[in-house]
């Protein structure tokens, strides 16, 4: 079962910050000009902590990372940050719009026993491309703090955790602020001995699946084994990291479709795809609107063509796919079109549809495919049959902030 404990965390003193300029996007969807414009916007602002910059001169001795470290100390002594009295959970609830329909999502950060990923209590949903994680690893290393989130979900209907999270969250909000797509983020102290134990109790024999930060995840899976000398024992701070904790059944929780891009496609395309997919030409380019609500079915646009194709799956042709996951729409895409019809083809991604057809138009990819949300209970699945889903599958929204709380052992 996966240990989930309170922890005493580094919260931004909003007697002495405004929290809009502090508080910063995930790193890895940080442009460089954005991080830019986060350095100018406040000299606390938690950027230059989780993702600085790097200078010329720098060496082993002066870098981005033991400049994260004095940062972290200086703030720490100027009591721009503080820490909790008492150990916490923090209750963290987004308020968003997505397709003009207004939601909400409320969870817990908490603190999660590491364990081997798929071998425990603990469970990954989609397959990450190899990326360096040292940067993260020198992060923690120096800083030897958590200092952004990894997005989980549980499954619950016990109701108790929503029911503290609900009368938590109508009190004032501790810190409050609304990101640069109108989202507004609240959080919120939560010390009361027992609560904390009625959330302890309830998430107890609940798997926890990751959502967003499978490479940071994995890091501080071998930043404990480092520290540790083995594997890890959970006597360490280290042993745990940093999570949000929400329930995949509420209803606050969006998942939004990742569309492909691809270099180069045969000629007699349409004819290799009739094998598997029935074809129905379409010349509105509304792509969302005729694919919504559509089981097993994809946008097929092609450059210099003046209508697109929407394709229906037929069946057949996924026995190497085990039978529970052969009805996940990314899964039959990969899986025939992918790896059966276009071996080793260039893959790009977007996620808006009107930024994929102009690239299609321009001339940037040669063709598309365009998918409908995986559905939060595919990666329930995926995760327990052990079976990965392909890169990017799921994009989990809105994106937590970085810096609402930090884990400082």
């Amino acid at each position: 079962m996966a240990k989930i404990i309170p922890f005493k965390g580094l919260l931004y003193n909003v007697s002495r910050i405004r929290v809009e300029d502090v508080l910063a996007p995930p790193y890895d969807i940080i442009t460089p000009e954005y991080r830019e414009a986060l350095y100018i916007q406040s000299p606390y602002n938690i950027v230059r902590i989780d993702f600085g910059k790097e200078k010329p001169g720098d060496n082993e001795k002066a870098n981005k990372y033991t400049r994260a470290r004095e940062y972290l100390d200086d703030w720490l002594r100027e009591g721009v940050l503080i820490r909790s009295e008492k150990p916490s959970f923090y209750v963290y609830e987004m308020s968003y719009t997505v397709h003009g329909e207004r939601k909400k999502l409320t969870g817990i950060l908490g603190l999660v026993k590491l364990e081997e990923l798929g071998k425990g209590s603990i469970y990954p949903h989609e397959c990450t491309y190899s990326k360096p994680k040292q940067d993260r690893l020198n992060l923690m290393r120096f800083c030897e703090a958590n200092t952004s989130p990894i997005f989980s979900l549980y499954k619950s209907s016990e109701g108790q955790t929503a029911k503290i999270l609900s009368r938590i969250s109508s009190a004032k909000a501790y810190i409050e602020s609304t990101d640069v797509s109108g989202d507004i983020h609240k959080l919120w102290q939560l010390d009361a001995e027992n609560e904390i134990e009625a959330i302890q109790k309830e998430l107890a024999d609940k798997a926890v699946f990751i959502a967003d930060g499978h490479h940071r995840y994995e890091t501080a899976y071998e930043f404990s084994k480092e520290r540790s000398g083995s594997n890890t024992s959970g006597t360490n701070p280290s042993d745990y990291v940093l999570m949000f904790l929400a329930n995949m059944l509420d209803e606050g929780v969006t998942i939004l479709p990742t569309h492909r891009l691809l270099k180069d496609i045969p000629e007699n395309m349409t004819e290799m795809l009739s094998v598997y997919f029935d074809l129905e030409t379409v010349r509105d380019l509304d792509i969302q609107k005729n694919l919504s609500g559509r089981k097993h079915t994809f946008g097929f646009l092609q450059k210099d063509k003046d209508v697109w194709h929407i394709l229906t799956y037929k069946g057949g042709g996924l026995s190497d796919v085990p039978e529970s996951l052969q009805d996940i729409d990314v899964m039959i895409l990969h899986e025939l079109i992918f790896k059966k019809m276009l071996k080793d083809v260039e893959i790009g991604y977007e996620m808006n549809i009107s930024r994929a057809i102009e690239k299609i138009q321009n001339g940037d990819f040669k063709a598309a495919f365009f998918l409908n949300p995986t559905r939060v209970e595919d990666v329930e699945k995926s995760a327990l049959s052990s079976v990965r889903m392909p890169p990017k599958s799921t994009y989990f929204y809105p994106k937590l902030l970085t810096g609402l709380v930090l884990n400082k052992w």
